[in-house]
Order: structure tokens, then C-alpha cells, then sequence
């Protein structure tokens, strides 16, 4: 088995394998209704009309382009970055060199028009993932009938080829998610090669399993670490493989290292919310505490496991138990969802009552239908690029490792869909009490526990300019913002050693993210570095490492990575 670990690759992952947490409301309803013409689409028509003369203009210059391109005379040329034309057939041969200028230059009048229009934020952002899905879908590069790579394939295999691609197409088609298959479901084997980092759960209850891993070093920091992670998606890109492993290397740097396993929830689990989770958070918080000794622990939490963690964090201070926390540590995720992309734009509120009533008829919001979503965001590298690999070119989608994480979903529980779709339509945790977590108000300015935000500059599931936003909301004096070069999931799988890794840093203390940006030195390196050393200075002096997992309290019940991250 070949497993692909190349920077590139984890940087195209970031386009693949997001977990996605804010468009709920879509998972829900389903993608379809999300083409469908709304009040938006009146708002570009009426703005559009409103400049007759300059919409004139483009579809003159479209036109006069059109006739260069008949005749030969255009010298439109793809991006460089763009590879749905990088066989040389595409430049070669008249046919398909006049298609492809064809659609690049009537693409580049629909995305001037979409600008022209001046649209606000979310009619503007709405029209641009309608305008995208329609022009990634009309690309000569996804007709079987235009694309050389389809027919050399047909050549080269005798015809096979066609063959293994209708049966990916009818295999890819039949079950949810109902787009091209990413990588194959039995590449990887959990506690092999993905999830392989030594330990045992230590705690089994009915919503999580706490993990506590095998200490690497012969003394460890007396303060221990806790990884919160998201509920979309299971724990392991924390550990996705050996030389990758977050886990593993905060081992490596001495850590006492502990991860909360989620359950996957059925409709039985229907009324888990907020309270849940935050109650999970401080079970395995108690855990934790017991098995370590350590009267405080530092709580790392990622995307929405951020948003119930510092929900968490709010609540041990209202009731004067912050304490507990030596450190509290928030990777891409975003807690003021004003003006985050096109998922702030999609969530209104009488859509979210659509989709809480869709999924508390389930019980649970299925995880199949959030990759669904999640993939016609991104349909050039999500869609019709396995489009052309799978069912053009017959071929199998190549191993690696985050996308077969990405491929294991897992469900929401109806409850818990409820209260994050309403956290977003209402901004709530921007708001000091406008929401609770187990019986107390939040208000985040009240943390002062010191914080360290990780945010991913291509991110564009959790903006970093977001959670620039989000790390403002919090009252930590000590408060450092990390900006990552990298995306959503590149921001964490970033360990030492990648050339092309860099980031900013410094405490978030200008109101303008732009401004911030530009003082903000760039370092070299990976951010893992500098957080280990943040850890360091706030984890105690070394002890000895213990030469046990657990307690006689809370014995090893099985090794790592467990029972509920096999669950499907």
C-alpha cells in the first residue's frame, strides 16, 4: 500500500477534508435547494438591469472574443494553477483548444457581471457558489466526449477502462454521499497505519471514550493536556500517522498527552446538546485530573470541539472553577460567525427551523450528507476532479490517509444540530449571556485563563480573519494568535520539517485583522514548535513519567484508538 504524505498533498486536503461545521442548514435540507432561485437571484437581475450599459459592454466583449476564438486569433490560456487543461491535447488540437477558450472567456464574463452587480456580502456570496457550481459544471474537462485523458485511457486499457468507471459511477451513486469517491474505504486500518500512536482508554461513557497515550519520554511536564475534537468527523487527524501525529509529537516534547474519542450518536442519542458535550468535557477534564494528579489541565480543542469548549471554559468561570485550566487552546474555529464566507451567508432563519425539523424527524444530521455539502463548495478539487479520475479515466482514487479520515464520517445528534444551527443564525456567543452551557451564561470576556488561537490563512471553512474575530471575544490577558500559511486541515497536520511552512504570530491586539496581518512578522517553520514551548512554560516542572496507564480507579479497558471511533 502506498501511502501519499506529501506537503502538497496535505495542502490539497485542505480543498478535501475540511470537517464543516457551520453549514448545517444545507446538510440538512439537501444541496439541491440550494441552487434553486431565491431572493438573491431577483437581487443580481435587479442590480444587473440597473446597468444596462455596462452589461452591454461585457456581453460585447464576449462576443468580439468568441470571434477571435473562431478563427484562431485568441490567445486565452487556463491559469497556471488550473489542471483540468494540462494535457498538451488541450493546446493541440483546434477542437479542444476553441472549447476550452470558449468556456474560460464565457466564465470570465459571468464572474465580472457577478462583481459588477455589487451585490452585499451574503446576496454576493450565495450567487458566487450558484455561479461556481454551474461553471465547474460545464467545463469541457468533465465531457467524456472532449477530454483526452478519458480516451487515452480507453486506448491505452482496450476499453477497460470505460467499464471500471460505470461500475465506480454506479457504486459511487448508490449510497450518500452521491459524489465521486475520494479514496477507497478499505485503504487504512485504524491503530495501523492511521491512529497508531500507543495508549488505552481510560474512560468508557455513553457519549465519549477518553484515550490517555503511552508517555515517549523518560520524565513528562506534571500538567497534562486534553484534546477536544470536532463532532463532525473522529479524533484521529490528531493522529492521522506515524512522523504526521499531532499526539505523537506533543509525546515526543514531554507532554502527559489525553483525547476525548466522541461517540457516534444514532437516533437514540437525539436529545444530546450543548449540555452534553460540555458535561463530557468536564468528565474527561475529572479524568484526567484523577489519573495525572494534576490540579489543572490544559484543554486544545478544534473547530466546533473549540466552540463547546470555550463554551466550557465560560461556565468552570462563572462558577469560579477557571482554575482548572492551565491553558486553553482553540485550532480554526470560529466563534463570531459574522461575515464567515459563504457558511455565514447560507444560514437564515427560517431555513434553520427547516433543517433542526428535518433532522429532529431523524434524530441525528447524517455525516454522508455534510461531506455532500461540503464537496460542492469546493467542486473543482471535491467533485470533478475524482469526476475525470474515476469514471473517465476508469481509475481508483489514490490512498491517502486524510481523505479516507475525511470519508469516515460520523452523525450530529439532533439536539446538538439544533443548538449550533441557532448559535450561528443568532451570532450568540458575540452576544456576553445570550446563550448557556449547563445552567450558566456565556460570556467569553470573562475568560482569563491564558489562550493560544491557531487559525489557517487559505482556510475558507473557518476564515482566519473569523477567528482573528473570535480570539477578540476572549478576556485572556495572555492571549496569542497563531496565523498558519496553510488551510483548515493543513493548519494541523503542519508538523517540523516542511520547507514551505511558515507563520505569524503575536497577541491579537489591533481591531483591524488586515492591520494585524502586515505587523505580524512571518516566521519559518511549523507552529507545532511554538506551541510546544507555550506548553512548556504553563505544564509544571518534569516528573517521572509514569510507568502505567490509568488508575486502579480508571484501569486500561483496551487499547488505542478504541471501541467508538469503529462505529459507522
Amino acid at each position: 500500500m502506498v501511502t501519499n504524505t506529501g506537503h502538497d498533498d496535505t495542502e490539497h486536503a485542505d480543498e478535501l477534508a475540511a470537517p464543516l461545521d457551520l453549514l448545517l442548514t444545507s446538510s440538512a435540507i439537501g444541496i439541491g435547494r440550494r441552487m434553486l432561485p431565491n431572493t438573491s437571484w431577483n437581487r443580481l437581475a435587479v442590480e444587473l438591469a440597473r446597468r444596462p450599459r455596462l452589461v452591454g459592454e461585457r456581453v460585447s466583449a464576449l462576443g468580439s472574443e468568441l470571434v477571435d476564438i473562431a478563427r484562431g486569433r485568441s490567445d486565452r490560456a487556463p491559469a497556471k494553477a488550473d489542471k483540468r487543461f494540462a494535457d498538451p491535447a488541450w493546446q493541440g488540437n483546434p477542437l479542444l483548444k476553441r472549447s476550452m477558450q470558449t468556456y474560460l472567456a464565457a466564465g470570465d464574463t459571468v464572474e465580472t457581471l457577478l462583481t459588477d452587480a455589487q451585490l452585499d456580502w451574503r446576496d454576493d456570496e450565495w450567487m458566487r457558489f450558484v455561479v461556481d457550481n454551474l461553471l465547474e459544471g460545464l467545463s469541457p474537462s468533465n465531457n467524456p466526449l472532449l477530454n483526452p485523458l478519458g480516451w487515452k485511457a480507453l486506448i491505452d486499457t482496450g476499453g477497460r477502462s470505460a467499464v471500471r468507471g460505470l461500475r465506480h459511477f454506479v457504486t459511487d451513486m448508490a449510497t450518500a454521499p452521491r459524489i465521486p469517491a475520494m479514496v477507497e474505504t478499505d485503504a487504512f486500518t485504524l491503530g495501523e497505519n492511521v491512529a497508531a500512536t500507543p495508549g488505552s482508554v481510560v474512560l468508557r461513557t455513553e457519549v465519549f471514550e477518553l484515550i490517555q497515550y503511552r508517555p515517549q519520554t523518560a520524565q513528562v511536564h506534571a500538567v497534562p493536556l486534553l484534546m477536544v475534537p470536532p463532532v463532525i468527523n473522529k479524533y484521529y487527524v490528531m493522529d492521522i500517522a506515524p512522523g504526521r501525529s499531532m499526539i505523537e509529537y506533543f509525546l515526543q516534547q514531554g507532554q502527559q498527552v489525553f483525547a476525548i474519542s466522541w461517540r457516534n450518536p444514532t437516533a437514540a442519542q437525539r436529545d444530546w446538546g450543548f449540555d452534553t458535550y460540555g458535561q463530557a468535557i468536564l468528565d474527561a477534564l475529572s479524568a484526567v485530573e484523577r489519573i495525572t494528579g494534576s490540579e489543572h489541565t490544559h484543554l486544545q480543542a478544534s473547530c466546533s470541539g473549540g466552540i463547546l469548549a470555550a463554551m466550557t471554559a465560560a461556565h468552570l468561570t462563572e462558577i469560579g472553577q477557571d482554575h482548572r485550566l492551565a491553558g486553553l487552546t482553540l485550532m480554526v474555529t470560529v466563534l463570531d460567525q459574522s461575515h464567515a464566507g459563504f457558511a455565514a451567508a447560507a444560514i437564515d432563519e427560517e431555513t434553520a427551523k427547516m433543517a433542526i425539523a428535518l433532522s429532529a424527524r431523524k434524530g441525528y444530521l447524517d455525516g454522508r450528507a455534510l461531506a455532500e455539502v461540503f464537496a460542492w463548495l469546493r467542486p473543482t478539487d471535491l467533485v470533478w476532479r475524482y469526476w475525470v479520475n474515476n469514471y473517465l479515466q476508469g481509475r481508483a482514487p489514490a490512498a491517502f490517509d486524510v481523505l479516507f479520515w475525511n470519508a469516515d464520517t460520523t452523525r450530529m445528534a439532533a439536539a446538538l444540530h439544533r443548538d449550533m444551527v441557532m448559535l450561528g443564525v443568532h451570532n450568540s456567543l458575540t452576544v456576553p449571556n445570550s446563550v448557556s452551557m449547563l445552567g450558566t451564561p456565556v460570556d467569553l470576556s470573562r475568560l482569563t485563563v491564558d489562550s493560544y488561537v491557531v487559525a489557517g490563512l487559505t482556510d475558507h471553512i473557518s476564515p482566519w480573519q473569523a477567528c482573528y474575530r473570535s480570539a477578540r471575544l476572549l478576556g485572556s490577558k495572555d492571549l496569542r494568535f497563531v496565523l498558519s500559511t496553510s488551510g483548515h486541515i493543513a493548519a494541523l497536520v503542519n508538523p517540523p520539517g516542511n520547507p514551505k511552512a511558515a507563520y505569524r504570530i503575536g497577541p491579537a491586539d489591533n481591531a483591524d485583522p488586515g492591520a494585524w496581518v502586515e505587523a505580524a512578522p512571518q516566521q519559518k517553520g511549523s507552529w507545532w514548535s511554538d506551541f510546544a514551548g507555550w506548553l512548556a512554560d504553563r505544564s509544571g516542572p518534569l516528573v517521572d513519567a509514569p510507568a502505567t496507564l490509568g488508575t486502579a480507579e480508571l484501569p486500561p479497558l483496551q487499547p488505542a484508538p478504541g471501541t467508538y471511533v469503529l462505529a459507522h
